[in-house]
């Protein structure tokens, strides 16, 4: 079956790339539908909508919870596994229009979503040797990028008229999919089909890809990781301000319609796959200290935009540039793989994700909260934790690994075993 696989899909770094192309397109589907389709088929009110987001942050905030399957599961096998959730959790939503069958399908699909990041950042930083790592994850975020471009512009050639139209007149016909039903069912069951293929072919075709050494299976939090955890919890933080305020400012403020912030997600997206390899070997030339102080010197300078800008042209410009500096977070995986005794892999990853989850359950509300009395002050803090994560960055050392975590640590030589 090789010589019908093209090359780049081949070997492990090829079945990492495809799991991550395959993962986005489900992933957005259902992101990209969800707020249309629970207001127009489910009749959800703020009340059912936060309900659901908050039961889809549930599987990341117990993604430690991974790390217990493995002595049942490999982790090949369980990241397989979890792929194939995903999709089917997508693939259902459309056939389950209540509020309690879409907590259900919604739980079944971020379940999914969030043990496959967890195995997948595991099976990256014991399967992609340190000097290609930041390349190899570079890669697979461009994958990502053209996974979730692909779904956006077919949901937008669905659901959009005027795109509709054009490409009704490309064709030269009324309807460019004869027979086709294009509406939210077949979107949410072709995309989760497309990712349950994958990682049925995934599990088919790829044999078993084993790290150099055999992961601890059980759970622990190391001293010696502390600048790891941080990173993570302030990177988890960060992320809320990009993905609940910056886009609502957009909204509120600006008056931004669905279509232009689709449009403005797309050119992000655009960006990522060009932008992302580059990204890559700038880490492995400039290394992550120098590359996390760069993004967050740039943060700062973001979030202060966001708490004074009144031009809408402006306003979106900062809305590309803070998506963008999400690329960067491959600068702490690959500080971690540096600095990580081998066998600490799979348990980390599911701890960090776990990590990163808890400012999500808290801040966005804590945040919505200010936002009622002084927008500006969300983006203030916002730029006061870049500042902490920048003073973090500080930390990290020029040459990190093993006994050398970070600038307060006394080096100690590589073959001591890790606490």
């Amino acid at each position: 079956m090789s010589r019908y696989v093209p090359k780049f899909l081949q070997g492990p770094r090829g079945m990492l790339i495809l799991m991550a192309f395959a993962m986005a397109v489900s992933m957005n589907a259902w992101f990209a539908l969800l707020n249309n389709f629970v207001v127009e088929r489910a009749a959800f009110t703020g009340r059912e909508i936060g309900f659901l987001q908050s039961i889809r942050e549930i599987p990341g905030f117990l993604s430690f919870a991974a790390v217990l399957l493995l002595p049942f599961i490999r982790e090949q096998n369980l990241a397989f596994l979890s792929l194939a959730l995903l999709g089917i959790g997508t693939a259902l939503t459309g056939y389950f229009p209540t509020e309690f069958g879409l907590y259900a399908t919604t739980l079944l699909m971020s379940t999914g979503f969030h043990y496959y990041e967890t195995m997948n950042q595991s099976l990256t930083l014991q399967l992609i040797d340190k000097k290609n790592a930041a390349v190899h994850l570079a890669t697979q975020l461009k994958a990502a990028s053209l996974g979730t471009l692909a779904i956006f512009i077919v949901i937008m050639i669905c659901f959009d008229e005027k795109l509709m139209l054009l490409v009704q007149d490309f064709f030269g016909v009324e309807n460019p999919f004869p027979g086709f039903n294009l509406g939210y069912v077949p979107l949410y069951v072709g995309a989760g089909i497309f990712t349950l293929a994958v990682a049925v072919f995934c599990k088919a075709y790829y044999p078993f890809y084993e790290g150099p050494e055999i992961q601890t299976k059980t759970l622990f939090l190391r001293s010696r990781y502390w600048l790891y955890y941080a990173l993570t919890f302030m990177g988890g933080a960060r992320r809320q301000i990009f993905m609940v305020f910056a886009a609502f400012l957009m909204v509120e403020k600006f008056g931004y319609d669905v279509t232009a912030i689709t449009l403005l997600y797309m050119i992000n997206l655009i960006a990522n796959i060009f932008i992302a390899p580059t990204l890559g070997r700038l880490i492995r030339r400039f290394g992550e200290r120098n590359t996390l102080i760069f993004e967050y010197i740039g943060l700062i300078c973001v979030f202060t935009g966001y708490a004074f800008v009144d031009d809408h042209i402006i306003a979106a410009a900062l809305y590309v540039i803070d998506h963008l500096f999400f690329a960067f977070a491959i600068s702490i995986k690959t500080y971690f793989q540096k600095i990580a005794a081998p066998k600490d892999i799979a348990s980390t990853a599911g701890v960090s994700f776990t990590i990163n989850h808890i400012a999500a359950v808290g801040l966005p509300a804590v945040f919505g909260f200010i936002w009622l009395g002084n927008p500006s002050m969300v983006f203030f803090i916002g730029a006061g934790m870049a500042v902490i994560s920048l003073l973090l960055a500080l930390l990290i050392p020029r040459d990190p690994h093993e006994g050398n975590e970070t600038t307060l640590s006394a080096s100690r030589p590589l073959a001591q075993p890790a606490e």
